[in-house]
């Protein structure tokens, strides 16, 4: 029982690793299209698999 509790336990920590990693890499391709390209936030959403209030979220922050 306290086998089990504990790979249940680790197999969701690696998966919240997996998605909190997945996550910040949208994120970070998102702040280099911005950077780097003149494509609209619904163009850089879609290729990132972000939602367009994210994306226009981090063009804000990238004009400060």
């Amino acid at each position: 029982m306290l086998a089990e509790n504990l790979q249940n336990w680790a197999k969701k920590e690696r998966q919240e690793g997996r998605q909190e990693g997945l996550q910040e890499g949208r994120l970070e391709t998102a702040r280099n299209l911005i950077a780097r390209t003149e494509m609209g936030d619904a163009m850089i959403a879609e290729i990132a698999g972000l939602a367009i209030e994210d994306v226009a979220k981090l063009r804000g922050e990238a004009r400060h």
